[in-house]
């Protein structure tokens, strides 16, 4: 069993530009991801796929019994009665594996995000589909449910594709991966580590390719230059002016020159040169690299005088129904700490009582999970009132990040994802000597998240994240505090 997407075309109404031109692609059984950064195709893809959307152009073969999984957690599977009714074996294993209360379908507007996404991908899973596509499933949920998912997943053995800036899922449940750009599609081997180390050496190869053509084109310049200025000189010799009225065997070779082109052999291979100089130029913009910036933006930074920046003493955040015991804690001025724990843990309120208890004489950058809507308008406000310096490094950082600066500089309004890199390029010009981040990586592209780890992997100052994504905490992070469940409602902090 395969499904089969042959030069699917796709515009939406008013746009100007197709999403999807001439896609063609084969999915096997078994997952493919697919992968992208944000607004390159990839949802219309899979919507196309399922059949749920109509294509301008091209078909979708053979047809099969096809289900979509939104990334939006809060909308309802539509077969959610059905399944709360059902309890056959498939029903009663699937709530078994992601761990779903006999009651969660009748009160899912209460739930959870993670509860929820549980639910729809048990509903769809529950629908034996032949292709079952799933849009960001662990998106916003915590570490104990992505690894539910992740199981269950893996026993599906119908068509599957997976939409996904999860390395992790992707990685271990992918066979080859879908990467949508511009339009366009490139189907590679393999999970993300390996597809995406595939992506990189084909970019590099097309570097290298473009070097020896620009090389090669600047040679056929100089070489068309001389010429040039060759045919220009065997040109003006060819003219009788200068020779004598009388001389009539200078006028007789002169005349023999042009009849017999001895003196146009220059302007031939002029022209050739010209040829081929128009030919060099094609093989430049023939070879596309693509783009991404490596420099580094830390030129500047340091790490704080003080080797201690941030300090909390034993004892307990405690809330009407949860509780989070922590041993003292401290970042000190080159430390890169991580804080894991599930949803619900407490993770946010101890980042949010640290912050608060932060001295005012040390420069940070605090970024919250969910910024609040008089931050978003103090964001904007901030970038419109810089100089054009100020203003040009900061959108530097942005596309260091994975963002065009052009489309961030327009209107009023900016994505969450863009939001939160705007919010560290404004940052950074301050020299912050500690950097916060609560889920840095939510509403991010891969692309934006590996750009977002080579970024902070490379800070040399101090940096606490909360994340779930443990790729990223793995290659920016060296310490680790996690928090772990002591009863139904008391979590403690442990310190690794």
């Amino acid at each position: 069993m395969q499904l089969n997407l042959n030069g699917i075309s796709y515009t939406y109404p008013q746009a100007t530009e197709p999403v999807l031109c001439g896609v063609s692609a084969t999915f096997p059984q078994g997952w493919t991801g697919i992968v992208g950064d944000n607004g390159a195709g990839k949802t219309t893809l899979a919507l196309v796929a399922c059949g749920l959307l109509p294509p301008d152009a091209g078909s979708v073969t053979p047809t099969l019994v096809a289900a979509y999984c939104t990334q939006d957690a809060t909308v309802p599977p539509d077969v959610l009665e059905d399944f709360a009714l059902a309890y056959d074996g498939e029903a009663t294993r699937l709530r078994r594996d992601l761990d779903i209360g006999d009651d969660w379908p009748w009160r899912y507007e209460t739930l959870s995000g993670g509860q929820q996404k549980r639910l729809q991908v048990a509903c769809a899973l529950w629908g034996a589909p032949d292709v079952l596509v799933l849009d960001e499933p662990t998106n916003h949920v915590d570490t104990t449910t992505r690894r539910a998912i992740g199981r269950v997943l893996a026993g599906f053995r119908g068509v599957g594709l997976l939409i996904s800036h999860d390395r992790v899922l992707l990685d271990a449940l992918c066979g080859q991966c879908l990467f949508v750009s511009a339009g366009s599609t490139t189907m590679r081997p393999g999970g993300y580590s390996q597809a995406s180390g595939q992506a990189e050496r084909e970019r590099q190869s097309a570097l290298r390719a473009h070097e020896e053509a620009r090389r090669e084109q600047r040679r056929i310049a100089r070489e068309a230059q001389r010429r040039r200025e060759e045919a220009a000189q065997k040109e003006a010799g060819r003219s009788l002016r200068g020779i004598a009225k009388h001389d009539n065997d200078a006028r007789h070779k002169k005349r023999v020159a042009v009849v017999w082109g001895t003196d146009g052999i220059a302007a031939h291979q002029a022209a050739g040169m010209e040829t081929r100089l128009a030919k060099a130029g094609g093989r430049v913009a023939a070879t596309k690299v693509a783009r991404r910036y490596d420099a580094s933006i830390w030129l500047d930074a340091r790490p704080s005088r003080r080797p201690v920046l941030l300090r909390m003493e034993e004892g307990v955040l405690a809330r009407d129904t949860w509780s989070l015991a922590h041993p003292s804690l401290y970042v000190g001025n080159t430390d890169h700490v991580a804080l894991v724990g599930d949803n619900g843990s407490g993770k946010t309120t101890l980042v949010k009582s640290l912050v608060t208890q932060l001295d005012e004489g040390i420069r940070h950058l605090y970024v919250p999970q969910e910024p609040t809507v008089r931050q978003r308008g103090e964001v904007l406000t901030r970038l419109r009132s810089l100089s054009a310096m100020e203003r040009g490094r900061a959108l530097s950082v942005v596309a260091q990040l994975n963002s065009d600066p052009d489309r961030v500089l327009e209107g009023d309004v900016v994505s969450p994802g863009e939001l939160r890199k705007l919010m560290l390029a404004l940052g950074i010009l301050d020299r912050p000597e500690l950097i916060i981040m609560d889920e840095p990586t939510n509403h991010l592209d891969l692309g934006s998240t590996e750009a977002l780890e080579r970024l902070l992997a490379g800070y040399p100052g101090a940096l606490l994240l909360v994340s779930h994504d443990a790729t990223l905490l793995g290659a920016t992070t060296t310490i680790t505090w996690s928090i772990e469940r002591s009863d139904s409602q008391a979590w403690r902090l442990v310190v690794r």
